[in-house]
């Protein structure tokens, strides 16, 4: 609960001092440009990631056991990205859908850790994707791109390291959890007919959220090309994974503002792209909206259906 707080509270702090450098235009300048193609760009993006991750979800949770249909999964995350984008943390919706469907199946904490290896899967392909793409255009960070890549290098190494030290006897704790964790990596994420299909949809997902960052940096008024842009938004992309924030503003907005200021372009106008595609994403989730209250009405009537049969 104090994490929690510590969160949206650090959050809160970012945005506060953004808005005491550059004021509250370019949080509201960009919105007023947002008009009916803009909205139906999104929500076509959007329909197309959150089918991307509805399908790896999909083939995670079979591949550790617990079945889940793929038009169960949209309906699903569609509720988990709007909760995403509405509530503090940014993670919420996704602990909803893995408890809710590990109720439905009858294994929560199977169905917890296929949204948690599935989550992983695609962070991973993200960086990986981060690196090649901010390797090959100009960016504030490439000089740093070697020590990064390093530092990955020796993680997966670490990594394969203490998955092959891992014993196939032993009592403790650590043991089973070790063996636990390496059996769902290789039934979830590894085995022949999940890997190809995680790649995939985790690498779609990653192009739709740039498309979408790309398309807000348009209509807040960036006019750079978009070789220029991509590995901007790229960072600020990134800078979402961090817990410090609130229904996903905070550090997108302070990076974006960073990055666009250190590439030559304005601090303000970062802060426009970010904000207009934060704006962007809620309108993208809101059939999300549509799935959690149909589930709102539909839970009142099946009682009362089954008090008049009772």
């Amino acid at each position: 609960m104090v994490w929690a707080w510590a969160r949206a509270l650090g959050g809160i702090g970012l945005l506060g001092v953004l808005l005491w450098q550059l004021g509250s235009g370019p949080f509201l300048s960009g919105l007023a440009l947002i008009d009916g193609r803009v909205v139906a760009a999104a929500l076509a993006i959007g329909a197309l990631t959150t089918v991307c991750g509805a399908w790896r979800w999909s083939l995670v949770a079979g591949g550790l056991g617990v079945r889940l249909p793929l038009g169960t999964a949209v309906a699903h995350c569609y509720r988990a990205v709007f909760l995403n984008a509405t509530l503090p943390g940014g993670v919420l919706g996704d602990v909803h859908r893995a408890v809710r469907h590990g109720r439905d199946a009858g294994d929560v904490g199977r169905s917890v850790r296929a949204v948690v290896w599935e989550r992983g899967a695609g962070q991973v392909v993200q960086v990986l994707l981060a690196l090649v793409l901010l390797a090959a255009f100009p960016s504030p960070v490439r000089p740093y791109l070697p020590v990064a890549a390093l530092v990955l290098v020796a993680v997966g190494l670490g990594a394969a390291l203490l998955a092959r030290a891992v014993p196939d006897a032993g009592r403790s704790r650590g043991a089973r959890a070790a063996r636990a964790v390496v059996a769902d990596v290789r039934a979830g994420l590894l085995a022949r007919r999940t890997w190809l299909g995680v790649l995939l949809a985790s690498a779609v997902m990653v192009a739709g959220h740039l498309a979408t960052f790309l398309l807000a940096a348009r209509t807040a008024g960036a006019t750079a090309p978009l070789s220029r842009l991509l590995p901007l938004t790229l960072l600020a992309l990134l800078a979402m994974g961090l817990p410090l924030n609130v229904a996903g503003f905070g550090p997108r907005e302070g990076v974006a503002a960073w990055a666009f200021g250190a590439a030559g372009l304005t601090a303000a106008q970062g802060v426009a792209t970010a904000t207009v595609y934060g704006a962007l994403v809620l309108v993208a989730s809101l059939p999300g909206a549509v799935v959690l209250l149909g589930r709102r009405i539909r839970a009142p009537l099946a009682r009362r259906e089954t008090a008049v049969r009772g």
